[in-house]
């Protein structure tokens, strides 16, 4: 395990494509990029929303999670940002992570409720974004979801951090969710609705994620300290513990077999605010 780029204050989203790393850094409102040893970092957009999941149309403009404002936005070639969806009327706490599917259609998360303010845990919707910018919403009943993958056979997976599981949906050609199932179940929903307690009682807070050549899924466990690969089913295969909290990861690199995360001591916003701790790890898998 190596540290490739340090000096941020709380990094996520981290996503591999066209040979760089790809992530956001929440406080200072960037999108970075680096190689794969972190050299030649880059801007790639300034996002006063504060930036979250990345994702690519099919004709390679970027598209980001503006998180405060509800917004998904989009990077034209010539560098500059436009709303491409507005989500505000629709998710019920900071928008968040997002996966986006070959078509251009972007699922995205959201918190359902103000994870700082310490408001009580309560669960949320999960939005599609179409690439002409409508928005619909296609699940219901989601307790934070946060990290989502697609598999080879076009399965969505949703990580549901204060949910202690992962849900898989079906996908139609038009993009809709159905034939919900778990997918993984690490323990019983939280019957305490607040927050410390809510995360105290979970066996796996899952953050980011992202699948494997072997279809594998590897989840940052944000109270565990620790990277897990699990499979369907919910039988963990493999687990790192990088002595830090970490938050979500990426595989990829020039074989794409080293696993990117995303570290920090913590996630509150007033100590990530105020300081430049966090690191992105390099682990070989």
């Amino acid at each position: 395990m190596t540290t490739v780029a340090e000096g941020f204050h709380f990094l996520e989203a981290p996503r591999w494509r066209d040979g760089r790393l790809w992530f956001v850094d929440f406080y200072d409102h960037l999108v970075r990029s680096a190689r794969e040893d972190g050299s030649d970092l880059r801007t790639e957009a300034e996002v006063p929303g504060q930036p979250s999941g990345l994702g690519w149309l099919p004709d390679g403009r970027l598209l980001v999670v503006s998180m405060r404002d509800r917004r998904v936005l989009r990077r034209e070639p010539d560098g500059t940002l436009h709303e491409h969806a507005d989500l505000s009327d629709h998710a019920t706490g900071h928008a968040n992570d997002m996966v986006v599917d070959a078509d251009g259609r972007a699922y995205v998360g959201n918190f359902g409720f103000d994870l700082m303010a310490g408001d009580p845990v309560r669960p949320t919707a999960l939005h599609r974004v179409d690439p002409d910018g409508h928005v619909t919403q296609v699940a219901d009943d989601l307790w934070f979801p946060n990290g989502m993958a697609i598999t080879g056979a076009g399965v969505l997976l949703v990580v549901e951090t204060f949910g202690n599981r992962v849900t898989a949906f079906d996908r139609t050609g038009a993009g809709d969710l159905v034939n919900r199932r778990p997918w993984a179940t690490f323990g019983p929903l939280p019957a305490d609705r607040r927050v410390d307690r809510a995360l105290a009682g979970l066996r796996v807070a899952g953050d980011g994620a992202c699948l494997d050549a072997e279809g594998g899924l590897w989840i940052a466990d944000a109270i565990g300290d620790r990277l897990i690969r699990v499979v369907e089913g919910g039988t963990i295969t493999d687990e790192v513990r990088p002595g830090s909290p970490v938050y979500a990861c990426a595989l990829g690199g020039a074989d794409g077999r080293t696993l990117f995360a995303c570290a920090a001591p913590d996630f509150h916003e007033e100590a990530r605010r105020a300081a430049r701790e966090a690191r992105m790890l390099a682990i070989r898998v």
